[in-house]
């Protein structure tokens, strides 16, 4: 289920990259920064810069996915694992960083040299850069949801491979159980030794 939130998250987050790309103009003031003012000056530029970042938002998205639908089996374990956990801790450091930084600010604890444009600020600890620290965080746990799935869907064929005994071990597990069977072929059987004469005996035939 978080799997499929994290791709929510992500494709949510492609589309208003690609909105901006197209050359819309809304909550672009809620941005600030370069990003508003090449935003707002136009040209190729801005566009292949908000194009590139919705493509990668789209590429997160499905590796979400991959996590959970059958296609993403196609994909080794070690790699999807491995790409899954870097882009959540990208994700996770980065949105969870400039969350803290901007709370710091906004509360007075710290103080920029520079001048601080609060709206845009509030818009990025309460939105945008939560967005980044809710995606990682869904991303992280579809990919230790995905780590377990996998774990335990591989560990009872090892398991039970290892705990068949060999050939040589189930014979003697046989032998075991049953020792009368078994018995060398000069070894009298309990209940059948022929009668010993007694001494009494013997020493009448003498």
């Amino acid at each position: 289920m978080t799997a499929y939130a994290a791709a929510v998250v992500a494709f949510a987050y492609a589309l208003m990259s690609l909105y901006w790309a197209v050359g819309g103009h809304a909550l672009v003031s809620t941005i600030g920064g370069y990003v508003e003012q090449f935003a707002r000056r136009g040209g190729a530029l801005p566009v292949l810069i908000a194009l590139a970042a919705a493509l990668a938002k789209v590429a997160a998205g499905l590796l979400a996915l991959a996590l959970v639908r059958p296609w993403g089996r196609v994909i080794p374990r070690g790699w999807l694992l491995s790409g899954s956990a870097g882009a959540s801790a990208l994700l996770v450091t980065y949105g969870g960083l400039t969350v803290l930084l901007g709370a710091l600010v906004l509360s007075g604890v710290i103080h920029p040299a520079g001048g601080v444009d609060r709206t845009a600020l509030r818009w990025h600890v309460g939105v945008w850069d939560l967005w980044f620290l809710v995606w990682g965080i869904l991303l992280a746990l579809a990919t230790v949801g995905h780590w377990r799935r996998t774990a335990t869907r591989a560990r009872p064929a090892g398991t039970a491979h290892q705990a068949r005994p060999a050939p040589g071990r189930r014979r003697e597990a046989k032998e075991d159980a049953d020792p009368g069977r078994h018995r060398g072929r000069g070894q009298p059987v309990a209940g059948l030794d022929p009668p010993r004469a007694s001494e009494g005996q013997v020493a009448d035939h003498e």
